[in-house]
């Protein structure tokens, strides 16, 4: 016998309250589940411009040697649309931030002047005393963004779990979300799970742009990827014009401190 789920004469109960119940006879099964299934099919998803909340069965009759003869009652209560829907699993929410960083810098872009003229010549060295080479704390653009992914449950292993630890703290080998190689740095990831269905995962980047045809003072041609770690080696020099010993950029090293991971395999695309 097929189910019949037939909306009940006293139904449609409205308050001043913008609130409204619906209650239905549900006939032909023994099954709870499928009395359920029946109820969610037959009521409206919105009634009155209110939104439909969960939905319940109560047995009236249940035989359940003869299901064509079990009853049950659903009861829908409407009430309104207070708060959005969360995402739905697979969809996604993304953010960034080009916010101002700090970075320490010993060598300037350029030596605007030096007064008296006749002052030693540093090749752009910025605070050099007798010992060292102090700099200086600059702001600098630094760009991270983040993506919310609503992950299946099933697709969350403890191997996929291990890919996000494994990775974290690399930088990507290949093209990733508009970055080319050396650009991007994962930060890692932190998950939560919702229910039974799904997790939601937070990833976290930094960029930082490739750079060629660098300088520092005199050495120039300096190539390094966004995450290489630039720096530069002082020596004493002769300053010819004042005829005194200066510490000045003598070389210039571009060092690899990031590991390269393949990004793909975080499974939220490239």
């Amino acid at each position: 016998m097929a189910i019949v789920c037939a909306e009940r004469m006293d139904s449609r109960q409205l308050t001043d309250a913008q609130s409204a119940e619906l209650l239905y006879k549900i006939t032909g099964t023994s099954d709870e589940s499928a009395a359920l299934s029946a109820l969610k099919a037959t009521a409206p998803a919105v009634l009155y411009g209110l939104k439909r909340q969960p939905v319940t069965v109560e047995p009236v009759h249940i035989d359940t040697a003869h299901p064509d003869k079990c009853i049950w009652t659903g009861t829908v209560n409407y009430a309104p649309f207070e708060h959005e829907d969360p995402p739905a699993t697979g969809e996604s929410v993304f953010n960034f931030d080009t916010g101002g960083g700090t970075q320490h810098i010993t060598q300037s872009l350029q030596t605007i002047g030096k007064y008296p003229g006749t002052a030693p010549d540093f090749k752009g060295a910025i605070g050099v005393t007798h010992d060292n080479v102090e700099g200086v704390d600059i702001t600098v653009p630094v760009y991270t963004f983040s993506e919310t992914h609503y992950v299946p449950s099933s697709t969350v292993t403890t191997s996929y779990k291990y890919t996000l630890f494994s990775l974290t703290g690399k930088v990507n080998n290949g093209s990733f979300k508009g970055l080319a190689a050396g650009e991007c740095l994962f930060l890692g990831a932190s998950g939560s799970k919702r229910g039974t269905d799904d997790w939601e995962i937070t990833f976290r980047f930094a960029g930082s742009p490739n750079r060629t045809g660098l300088s520092v003072g005199p050495i120039s041609g300096i190539s390094k990827k966004g995450w290489e770690y630039l720096w530069v080696r002082y020596a004493d020099i002769e300053d010819t014009a004042s005829h005194t010993l200066v510490k000045q950029p003598i070389g210039a090293y571009v060092e690899k401190v990031y590991e390269e991971g393949n990004f793909s395999s975080l499974g939220i695309g490239t």
